[in-house]
């Protein structure tokens, strides 16, 4: 089926979707309690009239699976006198996105009628291309007000000024850094860097040298979430992708000084050297990991790292602070990595709606207590905090999460529909440019600037 084909049936499905939503019985609310786990929870029930079985396609794992069970078990506690179930299969890489499952269960009509993913920017690459169900009229039936969204997870949630994916959660970006590293290297820790100059000369100041390569690092910036593509540079400025002109955007002030100030680091350092520092370090969720065991003074990275921490070395004390930046900057600010639900392309309109059932269930703050207290993850309103357990008990970490979603400048970068390839190439562009110095940052950023311009051309 070619793109427009499937755009043109995505309409019409939207076209039954607004009448089934204008004909169906006025929704009744009444509240229940159920199990979650080892607690109880009062749930919001919502009675459309219908019943029937859905299929939901997860994309956690470990105890984060455990954790989506309770929830759909819950929730078929909750339903299950409307005589409403949902069939949960665990899908790894992304629910499907990551590995070409889920195209191929919608091009064979075998996908499932909801999905979640962690996978934000390929999965509105799907739905640039058609591959989801537009959601607009089916929110406002089940009375969930998108509005009250962050305006900066609305640019995940909208394409064409049409909503085909809702966060289900989403995170902050943070400046980790051990306050024993800074005292040991005449550092305040009560003042942490609030500009990238005052991060390089902590960087420098926590840096230990050897004669063969180092021992300690303060900072390396491609570590954590600095690997990831658009993350340091959407705080440092940039935008990847402008939406108005529908152009790739690589080639603006603060992208240069993103790459620049990431080719400087590894000339000053020596890219060999970091490389073989960095070669044998733990993961995020390991206990070799370099923040844990001393081998670097500072990572930029999300909330959930609190956590990694928190299982894997209790004993480390840790700050936190916003992610300084350049003149120019986004201060105070984050990205947002959201979980979001989709419902894929070829669901039918009795079956979106018992789907969309599930997505309001799971926008409640009770429902998510357990998430957020574990993973210091964010709702996706304001109002929602009120409602966390971490900010009744003043937590200040929490505290600083909340003042940093409510930034008017947090977004999720780069969305469009090559989201997914552009990260890739920026990327590698990144690395050639971080182990090949006398490569010209600009040049680099106009060729790949160019090479995906005529791809996003050819959509």
């Amino acid at each position: 089926m070619t793109l427009r084909n499937r755009r043109a049936l995505v309409i019409a499905g939207a076209m039954v979707l607004s009448a089934a939503a204008a004909y169906s019985a006025s929704a009744d609310v009444t509240t229940k309690t159920v199990h979650m786990g080892d607690r109880e929870i009062v749930t919001e029930v919502v009675d459309l009239g219908i019943s029937g079985e859905f299929s939901y396609w997860s994309c956690f794992t470990g105890d984060s699976a455990t954790w989506d069970q309770e929830r759909i078990d819950a929730f078929n506690e909750a339903y299950e006198d409307l005589g409403i179930k949902c069939n949960v299969q665990f899908v790894p890489d992304g629910a499907g996105i990551n590995n070409g499952k889920l195209i191929s269960a919608i091009s064979g009509g075998t996908a499932p009628d909801l999905l979640i993913t962690d996978n934000p920017t390929s999965a509105y690459q799907y739905a640039a291309e058609g591959s989801f169900l537009p959601l607009d009229d089916i929110l406002t039936e089940i009375d969930l007000k998108v509005d009250d969204f962050f305006d900066g997870c609305k640019d995940v949630m909208y394409y064409d000024d049409v909503c085909y994916l809702v966060p289900q959660d989403t995170n902050v970006i943070l400046l980790y850094y051990r306050p024993d590293t800074a005292e040991e290297c005449g550092l305040d820790p009560e003042n942490p860097p609030t500009n990238l100059d005052e991060l390089n000369v902590w960087a420098d100041a926590m840096t230990v040298a050897t004669d063969s390569g180092y021992d300690r690092f303060g900072i390396i910036p491609w570590l954590d979430s600095g690997d990831d593509a658009f993350v340091l540079p959407y705080i440092f400025g940039a935008n990847p992708y402008d939406s108005e002109s529908g152009k790739i955007n690589l080639t603006d002030e603060q992208m240069v000084k993103y790459m620049t100030w990431v080719q400087d680091y590894a000339a000053k350092y020596d890219p060999e050297k970091i490389n073989a520092f960095t070669s044998g370090l733990g993961g995020m969720f390991s206990p070799d990991h370099p923040f844990m065991t001393g081998k670097v003074g500072m990572t930029i990275t999300g909330n959930w790292f609190s956590e990694a921490l928190r299982q894997y070395a209790p004993d480390v004390q840790y700050k936190v602070c916003p992610v300084p930046v350049p003149e120019g900057g986004r201060v105070k600010s984050s990205t947002f990595g959201c979980n979001v639900f989709a419902i894929p392309y070829g669901t039918d309109e009795k079956q979106a709606e018992l789907a969309s059932l599930f997505i309001r269930f799971c926008e409640q703050g009770s429902v998510n207590e357990d998430n957020f207290a574990q993973w210091r993850s964010i709702p996706v309103i304001d109002a929602a905090f009120d409602d966390v357990s971490l900010t009744k008990n003043g937590d200040e970490m929490y505290a600083l999460e909340r003042e940093i979603a409510n930034s008017p400048e947090n977004g999720i970068p780069a969305l469009c529909a090559v989201s997914a390839e552009l990260s890739t190439q920026f990327q590698t562009v990144r690395e050639s440019l971080i182990y090949n110095t006398d490569l010209d940052v600009t040049e680099e950023l106009q060729k790949l600037q160019d090479q995906m311009q005529l791809q996003l051309d050819t959509k």
